[in-house]
């Protein structure tokens, strides 16, 4: 089961697997196997530079992992095709230490409520009960009780807007390094803690660049460097996805039970404890008002505007045309010499075909987006001149700029979300100079946060609108804030200790 190295000393065999996407029930697209961009065996390894620093200690063998874009339900034969591979994949890969499990946390499979335990179940039925498995998770994932019972160690980002990404993965891999390398066989599992919360907020009421998300988190690496703790993880969980298991959730990982405890129960304390404070990360209005104040006389320039409930990158279907035919009903855009407003973005293939047919500097009359997401708004015709073209996009495919007025309309083949400067500068675009920049987003990714001059979140509607009790989940868990602001009796916040994972289950306590 292990391997030598080149001095002889036998290493851990750690396999690599996971599938991993960020699912809205809400919205009406169905995800496909394609859009998770699946890496194979050393194509996983190579991906992950910062596996090489733990190659003296750890040999890492890739069975199957893929990111998909967030976005609808992933259909099941997709899902189905995908973990059956998974498992041919680490059966042909053999006996192995350890797994790194590196997943999202919020897929949702047709037929399927808890996705990520399902596929678990499936790899420790080849990987075997003495596999040691760490997993790696967003922090808008969701965390049931069966699914710590099947991991041995786990951890999550501690920002939002997730600028640990890297650093959360390395962490899984060191900590199952470590214990693989340290502890003797029959003391590898450490005691799981596990805290259900009763709360179930958007990621942009509870970003970490503000309070109370900032001081929360701030405790989580508290909490973890208490003697007897191996790692902590604080769980927003994901809003968007209507299913029993979506609240926040802490676990709380070590070899002091007593500490565990401890640290799981503080760490779920003050989230609820918080549970009124949590607020937008930047001021809010309507569509409307957002647009009017980006126009006002005097307002920092670029102003950028989130069209949040269409947002790609928190599961929307991104195909929505509501926010676009707003900014081109606007007046203030209507002549080329008005205020330059960028938009991005909204599909459509054949709208696409017909720009590129055209060329650069052609004027056209096209058609695009609502091909399946037509609830509020259907596909809109728009003549505009072909500001610019660009070819082999990995999300986006070919992607097109059509001027009308003053708006800079991106448009695309497939949706994409927009969170870097080169996203606007490689279609000639430059917006540090617009008046103003509408994106699909919730809130802002790094560089555009700091690109923006100011900024407002537009609570608009989509498959991951901002008002959670607009949307109508019926199949939440209640009580469950905000939806129940008032509870009869206070929620249970003790820890639950979750038995290791080569020991049954049992009934829920």
């Amino acid at each position: 089961m292990s391997a030598h190295g080149t001095d002889g000393v036998r290493r851990p065999v750690i396999a690599i697997a996971g599938l991993a996407i960020e699912t809205s029930t809400f919205t009406p697209t169905r995800t496909l196997a394609p859009a998770f961009h699946p890496d194979r065996g050393d194509e996983v390894v190579a991906r992950h530079p910062f596996l090489a620093a733990y190659e003296h200690a750890a040999e890492f063998r890739g069975a199957l992992t893929g990111h998909a874009l967030p976005g609808g339900v992933v259909a099941r034969p997709a899902y189905e095709e995908l973990a059956d591979e998974v498992v041919a994949r680490l059966r042909e890969i053999g006996p192995v230490d350890g797994l790194w499990y590196d997943v999202h946390g919020a897929m949702v499979v047709e037929g399927l409520d808890d996705a990520e335990t399902d596929l678990l179940a499936r790899i420790r039925a080849v990987v075997g009960p003495d596999t040691i498995v760490s997993a790696s998770m967003d922090l808008h994932g969701n965390v049931t009780r069966e699914l710590a019972h099947q991991l041995d160690l786990v951890t999550c980002y501690r920002t939002a807007p997730h600028e640990d990404v890297d650093a959360t993965r390395e962490r899984a891999v060191r900590n199952l390094v470590d214990v693989l390398t340290t502890r003797p066989v029959e003391h590898r599992r450490p005691v799981k803690a596990w805290v259900p919360i009763p709360v179930l907020l958007p990621g942009e009421q509870t970003s970490t660049r503000v309070e109370p998300a900032a001081s929360l988190y701030a405790q989580v690496a508290e909490v973890e460097a208490a003697d007897g703790v191996l790692d902590a993880a604080l769980w927003v969980g994901y809003a968007w996805a209507d299913q029993p298991r979506d609240r926040a959730v802490t676990v709380v990982t070590g070899w002091d039970t007593d500490a565990v405890v401890a640290g799981a129960e503080r760490l779920a304390r003050a989230f609820w404890d918080a549970r009124e404070d949590f607020a937008f990360v930047a001021p809010t209005g309507t569509f409307d008002e957002c647009i009017t104040a980006a126009l006002e006389p005097g307002a920092a320039r670029p102003f950028f505007v989130s069209d949040s409930g269409d947002n790609p990158t928190a599961g929307g279907s991104g195909d929505m045309t509501w926010g676009l035919t707003q900014v081109l009903a606007q007046p203030a855009f209507a002549a080329p010499d008005g205020p330059t407003l960028i938009y991005a973005s909204v599909p459509g293939p054949a709208a696409v075909a017909e720009a590129v047919a055209a060329g650069v500097g052609a004027t056209v009359t096209v058609t695009a987006g609502a091909e399946v997401d037509d609830v509020h708004a259907g596909p809109i015709t728009m003549t505009g001149r072909v500001h610019a073209v660009r070819h082999g996009d990995r999300d986006a495919g070919t992607e097109v700029v059509l001027q009308v007025g003053s708006v800079f309309a991106v448009l695309t083949t497939l949706r994409k979300p927009y969170h870097h400067e080169h996203d606007f500068t490689d279609l000639d675009l430059a917006p540090r100079e617009a008046d103003v920049v509408v994106v699909k987003i919730g809130y802002l990714e790094p560089e555009l946060f700091d690109m923006a001059a100011d900024w407002m979140l537009a609570l608009t509607p989509g498959g991951v609108d901002q008002d959670l009790l607009r949307l109508g989940h019926h199949r939440i868990e209640r009580p469950l804030f905000p939806y129940d602001r008032e509870f009869a009796t206070p929620p249970d916040l003790s820890a639950r200790i979750v038995p290791p994972s080569d020991e049954p289950l049992g009934a829920t306590p």
